[in-house]
């Protein structure tokens, strides 16, 4: 918006005050479904909130635990990878000794024998750290079964305080986690509809996603949280069966996750201009939230889903088998985990359509459809000998993908270039082994062949692999397409044309070398940190890179992830 005289407006607190007003037929307060109030002032959270779950609490208090000598650990909630040595790489659900917290955005951890840097935001700090002996066995005297009684006993207490503690994170947590997403909603999201002029009805939805929805949700699931939750007693809480009450509602974050990075990218292109960071900064103070950016609230629900498999793993961990809640703590686990896994292959899919569309456009003379019409995953590449019906035999690197398979012709002199041939559609075609030998069909002598024949038309493709494994190994991908393709299927597993559509711009951008490097979900990537040795040092400089905020993995995933896209980067030039 521009004021008279052509003066950039600044967006102050008085002025969403103001708007505000306007608008003040509309309740603050968090209603529920009964009409209810709900609202958590962060006064309020605070006296019933342990420290380290306090905006900052956490970082004191890691760093007051390793200053007493405590071992503090953090488990990952999804993948960081990095290919720089002064980066701490670490997958999902691993265990993370943190070291040093001073820093709030990245710490210093080991895992193993490797120490480096890692970023905050990508784990969660074990909320009980000590770990419980597992039996008695030192104690062997029989004349010490009284003692031997006490010890168990104390066991006992010990562990039915660190099931209290873990409770009341998953209860405190979610409390704070409903009073970010009321934040969101109404200081955020209403304010940018009162201002029609700044922001679009498709730029809000690009930014906050279903992120209402998810509000209205977590609201009745936190009301039911409640009701199972012993005030007196929190040990004895039996809170499984609200998880797995609720566990079709948690796929509702499926669709979050797999926008918040175009939410990432709108949002960067608007805090380009001062006018919307001093917009966004006006609706944060009106509202009253915490010190965190508006990205960084945005990232909580992706955040929040992850978390919750690995807070009932270690409340599982700490409930008894004789405990009336154990059999559903179980149930509610697993069904976490494969929320997340599903969550997490949708957005493994999302990844794989932008390297698949920066690889077709460094494909030389490339022809028909895009393979992101068709396809959203490369299964097998690789390089075998296509022979034709007069007996010719050509050279050729395949790529296979769900319902086609890509052939190329690597150029003479460049061998990094490839130039596209043709494909062939999987949908109609029915894989059969070929005997070493003298073949019927083309009459000539193969080793190490296979066939993929047409069933309609009953056309055949002969293909000789270099070695036995490497024939094993298509044949394994070619049945494994046919099975990815039926999961799909039944998953209904589905890429917008949109989405397609955004992740060719961006490949076609990037290949005209207005992305210098390589770049990630079409973002580029930062430029790496100073190069320094953690061996030689060990207070070494804190990176200056911002880690992507992506779910790279958010539980165990169903499939690994591909080998094949290193391939990839030695065949195609990805950057000139």
């Amino acid at each position: 918006m521009v004021a008279r005289g052509g003066m950039a407006r600044f967006w102050s607190l008085e002025s969403l005050q103001m708007a505000a007003a306007d608008g003040g037929t509309e309740s603050s307060a968090l209603v529920d479904d009964n009409g209810s109030e709900e609202d958590y002032s962060y006064e309020e959270l605070c006296q019933a909130t342990p420290r380290y779950l306090q905006p900052g609490g956490e970082q004191l208090a890691i760093n007051e635990l390793i200053s007493d000598g405590s071992i503090v650990h953090a488990e990952a909630l999804w993948d960081h990878v990095t290919m720089d040595d002064q980066e701490l790489g670490f997958k999902a659900g691993d265990v993370i000794r943190v070291l040093e917290a001073s820093n709030k955005d990245w710490w210093w951890g080991r895992i193993e024998d490797k120490e480096a840097w890692f970023p905050a935001s990508f784990v969660r700090l074990r909320v009980n750290q000590e770990e419980l002996p597992e039996n008695c066995s030192s104690i062997q005297d029989e004349e010490q079964d009284a003692d031997i009684s006490k010890h168990r006993q104390k066991i006992a207490e010990n562990k039915d305080q660190m099931r209290t503690n873990v409770i009341q994170e998953i209860m405190n947590t979610e409390r704070v986690y409903i009073k970010h997403l009321k934040d969101i909603c109404e200081g955020y999201i209403r304010q940018c509809r009162k201002h029609t002029g700044m922001f679009t009805t498709a730029q809000l939805s690009t930014i906050f996603g279903n992120i209402e929805d998810i509000y209205k949700f977590q609201r009745k699931f936190l009301k039911d949280l409640e009701k199972q939750y012993n005030k007196e007693e929190p040990h004895l809480s039996e809170i499984g069966s609200c998880f797995l009450q609720h566990q079709e509602g948690f796929a509702i974050y499926s669709e979050y996750c797999n926008n918040h990075p175009s939410a990432c990218i709108e949002l960067s292109k608007l805090m380009k201009q001062s006018k919307y960071r001093h917009f966004f900064e006006a609706c944060r103070l009106l509202q009253q939230m915490i010190d965190i950016a508006i990205d960084g609230f945005l990232l909580t629900p992706v955040q929040k889903i992850c978390k919750y498999p690995l807070q009932l793993a270690e409340l599982l961990k700490y409930t008894t088998q004789e405990h009336s809640d154990y059999n559903n703590i179980k149930a509610a686990y697993e069904a976490m985990k494969n929320v997340a896994c599903l969550i997490n292959e949708r957005k493994r899919r999302l990844e794989s359509i932008d390297k698949i569309a920066r690889w077709q456009v460094s494909i030389v003379d490339w022809e028909g459809p895009d393979v992101l019409a068709r396809s959203s995953e490369l299964i097998h590449s690789g390089e075998l000998t296509k022979i034709s019906k007069q007996g010719k035999s050509q050279q050729r690197t395949f790529f296979l993908f769900d319902h086609q398979l890509v052939f190329c012709k690597k150029d003479l002199l460049r061998r990094d270039i490839l130039y596209y041939k043709d494909r062939i559609d999987m949908d109609e075609m029915e894989l059969v082994d070929a005997e070493d030998g003298r073949d019927k069909d083309f009459n000539i002598n193969v080793k190490n062949a296979f066939k993929i024949i047409n069933r309609a038309t009953e056309e055949i493709h002969l293909f000789c692999a270099k070695k036995q494994e490497d024939k094993k190994r298509w044949m394994e991908a070619c049945e494994s397409e046919r099975r990815r393709v039926q999961e799909d299927k039944e998953m209904g597993m589905e890429i917008s044309e949109n989405q397609k559509k955004q992740a060719m711009q961006n490949a076609r951008k990037s290949r005209h070398g207005k992305m210098k490097g390589v770049s990630y979900n079409g973002c580029p990537m930062p430029p790496p940190h100073q190069s320094l040795h953690p061996i030689h040092q060990r207070h070494i400089t804190v990176p200056t890179s911002i880690p992507q905020q992506q779910v790279f993995a958010l539980a165990e995933p169903k499939r690994k992830p591909s080998l094949f896209w290193h391939t990839f980067n030695k065949l195609t030039p990805f950057k000139k």
